[in-house]
């Protein structure tokens, strides 16, 4: 059974009542539009009056005009001065308790009041599931909360506002919200939240595209727009499953209570009194309680430089003299570049940039520390890059026997981009350390690529200066002729960093186990047992 509420009579023959299906309604939406003056917050008081005892109503009044409700219908007026979260709990509060409220925002400016809005209807949004009661919510100017464009406020609280009035159209229906919106003109109401409404009562509207939108709504003719122009004020045309199925003029009825603010009425002007009605405006009386107005001092004007003035300033200017620092020592200078090269050979971003751009970086480095990098050539940054990045230092090794300076100089002898991955392999030959992994060459050389260290050092080897070879495990054993020593056996795919041999034991320069001495010698196993003889099958391995 519907629930059917009068709003006014159809202007057609007859003057029958036009009834508005309230259930229809709350599974629809409406759009009321309609330019100043011409009957909107009439109409949805009227609605408000006819339907308050039927359904919950909550109405977002940025103007006050419908607090009045609150004495003979009981509807509770919420400021919305409170803070966002506690707009959004009274909005919770409210759905639970099924109370009517009206959400007043004539105290705030226009962004305020779309933050407030926007708070307020997002509560009512995510209410929890067993609070959704059906609810119709009003919203009065809609085009403020709902703008077609942006305009002076931010852009945060329009996508705010927005998005809570596209939810409100769009989603609320499932979550028993009925939305009913109000807009002076369509052309500034935003589309996608226009476009829900499927119950239309369009007032009078003046502006072509206006009319024509209206029109396009309702599905008139240019003809039938013409008629938007000749509504009078509480004349509205109404289209929807829950006014009418096909366009109805009809005339909205009259409403119990009334706005604060009422349309102005002509009063006609006080006529003149006996005292002068110049001195009654210009004398000060007794209930001002303010101060006296006066005129601020007025400040003499700063009389404006000449360029003349600006230029003998500038000559007469003498800065006050700074101390120069104390010259760093070369140990102290050396010191920081170490440190410098150190840092850009830890930085992984640097291991795929070129040479020369890694030395810019570099030398900027050290300008901002104070050092003279320049003293640094491209070429010996290039090499000691090179040792950096291999993780060695100038020292020379425990076991090298005085041949690290005979490594340094074969290394200078090879091409710059190899030197680092000639001296780590010429370290670990002179320690007996293993072979380093490819992941330890590829560092070495600035890369990330194993693969490219495996190249590089098939092209040291083809040079003659090392001499590569895999044992029966599959390890790998780099020797330095010119050094007259070798690697100890390594894993080629070994992790960068690990020093270990394949049995887990760190290798002397002979070869041998360290540490061999201390553990017990294992016991003796007995000697297998003598193979079987060979049958003797003559002929079975003669050459043919």
């Amino acid at each position: 059974m519907s629930v059917g509420i009068e709003m006014g009579l159809s202007m057609g023959p007859g003057a029958e009542p036009a009834r508005l299906d309230l259930e229809e309604l709350l599974a629809t939406r409406l759009l009321v539009q309609g330019n100043s003056g011409s009957g909107k917050s009439h109409l949805l008081r009227r609605l408000l009056e006819q339907s308050a005892g039927s359904v919950q109503q909550v109405i977002v009044d940025p103007e006050g005009d419908f607090v009045t409700l609150a004495e003979a219908y009981g509807h509770v007026v919420v400021d919305g001065a409170h803070g966002e979260a506690d707009l959004q709990a009274i909005a919770a509060r409210v759905r639970a308790h099924r109370v009517s409220v009206v959400l007043t925002l004539e105290s705030l400016d226009m962004e305020a009041q779309m933050r407030a809005a926007a708070a307020f209807l997002g509560g009512l949004f995510e209410a929890e599931r067993s609070h959704w009661h059906p609810v119709l919510v009003v919203v009065d100017e809609a085009q403020i909360f709902a703008p077609a464009a942006a305009g002076d406020v931010s852009d945060e609280a329009r996508k705010a506002s927005l998005g809570a009035m596209t939810n409100l159209m769009c989603r609320g229906r499932k979550r028993g919200l009925a939305g009913i919106i109000a807009t002076q003109r369509l052309a500034k109401l935003a589309k996608n939240v226009a476009a829900e409404a499927t119950n239309f009562l369009m007032g009078r509207t003046f502006l072509d595209i206006d009319m024509a939108r209206a029109a396009d709504l309702l599905g008139l003719d240019r003809r039938g727009a013409e008629r938007f122009r000749d509504l009078a004020r509480g004349e509205f045309v109404a289209l929807g499953p829950a006014l009418s199925r096909r366009p109805l003029a009809l005339r909205i009825g009259p409403v119990t209570t009334s706005a604060r603010s009422g349309s102005p009425k002509l009063v006609p002007l006080p006529a003149p009194a006996d005292a002068d009605l110049r001195a009654l405006i210009l004398t000060r009386s007794a209930e001002d309680s303010g101060p006296a107005w006066a005129p601020a001092p007025r400040t003499p004007p700063v009389p404006r430089a000449t360029p003349a003035d600006l230029m003998r300033e500038l000559s007469a200017y003498r800065p006050e003299p700074v101390e120069a620092p104390e010259p760093l020592s070369e140990e102290e200078i050396r010191a920081g570049c170490d440190a410098v090269l150190r840092g850009i050979a830890a930085d992984p971003d640097a291991g795929g940039q070129p040479v020369a751009v890694v030395y810019q970086d570099f030398l900027v480095r050290c300008r901002m520390r104070g050092l003279d990098g320049e003293a640094m050539s491209l070429a010996t940054f290039r090499r000691r890059l090179g040792v950096a990045r291999a993780g060695l230092d100038a020292s020379e090794p425990a076991e090298a026997d005085g041949r690290w300076d005979e490594a340094q100089a074969a290394a200078a002898a090879l091409p710059d981009e190899v030197q680092g991955l000639f001296l780590m392999l010429a370290r670990a030959a002179l320690a007996g350390e293993p072979c380093p992994g490819d992941e330890a060459l590829a560092r070495a050389i600035g890369s990330r690529s194993p693969g490219r260290a495996k190249r590089l050092l098939a092209y040291v080897e083809t040079r003659g200066t090392i001499v590569c070879r895999m044992d029966y495990r599959g390890n790998r054993v780099v020797a330095l002729p010119s050094l007259n020593c070798e690697t100890a056996p390594g894993d080629p795919k070994a992790p960068a960093g690990e020093g270990k041999t394949p049995s887990g034991e760190s290798k002397t320069p002979a070869g041998e186990v360290k540490g061999a001495e201390a553990r017990a010698a294992p016991e003796a196993k007995p000697a297998p047992a003598a193979a079987p003889p060979m049958l003797d099958m003559p002929g079975l391995f003669a050459a043919e």
